[in-house]
């Protein structure tokens, strides 16, 4: 238990020490605390106007123009700098709620209202797909990746919490209209918080025609079937959306109808969310070092539907705030597993769109499921509904076990070799992502001592570091230095696109991993810091032994 406390605080402490990071997470606290608060009110709104049918299809008329305008937008956010993306969808948003806002206030067409807030909830949709694939830019190692993740779920968390509880407090003093301002004016925080953040942009390809955006997007799509593991992770968070959508109407059905809360209840409702998820990212960050996140992830999914179904068979407020909190425990594991699994099995420069696909889904999930509660509500009465919509991600989950601990298998392998990267100075530089790609093409060689791992003048063709084991390295026919693990050797062929300046011969048996020349030079030249520290290796080598003649063509 200390150990896991350590590493807990360690979690918070890599946010506390990165001061683009810590900005962004606050960015993203602020950001959900408005939409919590959002959802209350607008659905509160919804249900003066017509009840629990009149909550569902405004929750899906909301929801649906998300499905294409999220893979679009953050189409963007794989061609621009994806913190702009996200300060252009918070000042969207917060014109959209202060308008909307002043409509209610005047006593103006309901249809304007809602029409706001299709126009805020299509550019928040943006926010979150964007936020996450500008995480791992600004984290070094995997660890840190899931201690951020971590903390964004804490955010996450405090903000079911304390968005809910605001709108209630509004509520209860004043209007709808007062927690639409709020929204505006967290919206437009949220956006300040991101302005100018400091951090290394990975490489792009040649600026293509916005035209092609569509294409763009379409390739987001493709992703998730290309990349299996990842698409079966994602899926499974739709059926968690998909339940969203379900509590979007139970939250106030329950509260107004079965339970007779009024208006407040509503808030309070989703407040013991909140609550439940602020315990569950506390629990989460003594996972910040543990390697099984995908059975996370399916384990939080299956706690969002499980109180719902015990909601239906224990139809008493205190049972009902309990199972409610559980829930919120149950969101911050899914996205302690979700957000930090999915970046390290999807190509980097195709995060943005994958999770802008995602997006898509997620709203399309949310909206069906908000918009058949009603008609199931209908059929079987509050009560049943609960019982048979709440059975729908457990079972899901239980259908794919199998698979997501294989998943976690695979990714700890993946640390072990990162963990031997990290050690080597060119690559200690780099983001996140690019390490996890390296890591993801290591291959494995091994020599037998006195063994040559290759020969003065030979044409280079990968790059080594060694795992176990210790090498010489021979210039001229005389000995220049030795090697050991997390050494790394064989920069300069590949760099100056030159034969071997050495021979490199195995003191004892040798345990490498090898990376192919195209991989090691996109990774290195890619980033101008890692470039500059193969620079400064290469000319220290260099001038502690320098071929004769030159370095060979």
């Amino acid at each position: 238990m200390r150990r896991r406390l350590e590493e807990s605080a360690r979690a918070f402490s890599a946010t506390a020490r990165n001061p683009s990071l810590l900005r962004a997470q606050l960015a993203f606290g602020a950001a959900w605390m408005a939409e919590w608060a959002f959802m209350v009110a607008i659905g509160v709104v919804a249900f003066r106007d017509g009840g629990a049918t009149a909550v569902g299809v405004v929750a899906f008329v909301r929801m649906a123009p998300s499905v294409l305008l999220a893979p679009v937008g953050t189409a963007f956010a794989d061609r621009f700098p994806r913190d702009r993306v996200l300060l252009w969808s918070c000042l969207i948003r917060a014109a959209a709620m202060a308008a909307a806002a002043l409509v209610l206030e005047a006593g103006a067409s309901k249809v304007a209202v809602y029409t706001l807030a299709v126009v805020a909830t299509a550019a928040f949709t943006v926010f979150r797909p964007a936020h996450s694939a500008l995480l791992p830019g600004l984290c070094r190692t995997p660890l840190e990746l899931t201690s951020a993740n971590v903390v964004r779920g804490l955010m996450d968390s405090l903000s079911t919490l304390l968005g809910p509880l605001a709108a209630a407090l509004l509520l209860d003093l004043s209007s709808p209209s007062a927690v639409f301002a709020l929204v505006a004016a967290l919206s437009l925080g949220s956006g300040v918080l991101l302005v100018r953040l400091s951090y290394e942009a990975p490489p792009r390809g040649s600026a293509q025609p916005l035209r092609r955006i569509v294409l763009e997007t379409v390739e987001g799509f493709r992703a998730l079937v290309r990349y299996r593991d990842a698409g079966l992770l994602l899926g499974i968070g739709l059926s968690q959306a998909m339940t969203r959508g379900f509590l979007n109407v139970f939250l106030v059905v329950v509260a107004l109808d079965l339970l007779g809360m009024g208006a407040p209840g509503v808030g309070v409702l989703t407040a013991a969310v909140g609550a439940g998820a602020v315990a569950g990212s506390l629990g989460a960050s003594m996972l910040v070092s543990g390697r099984r996140l995908a059975a996370v992830e399916g384990i939080g999914v299956a706690l969002w539907g499980l109180p719902l179904t015990l909601s239906g068979a224990l139809p008493y407020e205190p049972a009902v705030l309990a199972l409610m909190s559980v829930i919120g425990i149950g969101n911050a594991l899914v996205d302690v597993g979700l957000f930090t699994v999915v970046p390290r099995l999807v190509p980097e420069e195709l995060l943005a769109r994958v999770f802008g696909g995602f997006e898509g889904l997620v709203a399309l999930s949310v909206a069906i499921g908000s918009l058949l509660t009603p008609f199931v509500i209908d059929l079987l009465g509050i009560r049943g509904a609960l019982v048979v919509l709440g059975l729908v991600a457990p079972a899901i989950v239980a259908l794919t076990w199998r698979r997501l601990r294989a998943i976690d298998a695979s990714i700890a392998h993946r640390d072990e070799e990162i963990e031997v990267l990290n050690k080597v100075g060119i690559f200690r530089p780099l983001p996140m992502p690019a390490i996890d790609t390296l890591a993801l093409h290591v291959d494995h060689a091994g020599f037998a001592a006195g063994q040559e791992v290759f020969h003065q003048g030979d044409h280079g063709d990968r790059f080594y570091v060694i795992e176990a084991g210790e090498a010489e390295v021979i210039g001229d026919g005389h000995l220049i230095r030795t090697m050991g693990a997390g050494d790394g050797f064989g920069e300069i062929a590949l760099l100056h696109d030159t034969l071997r300046t050495t021979t490199v011969r195995a003191r004892t048996p040798l345990r490498l991993y090898t990376l192919d020349r195209r991989h090691f030079v996109r990774a290195v030249n890619g980033y101008q810091s890692s470039a500059r520290e193969a620079d400064t290796v290469m000319v220290d080598r260099l001038g502690a032994f320098s071929p004769q003649g030159g370095l060979p063509e």
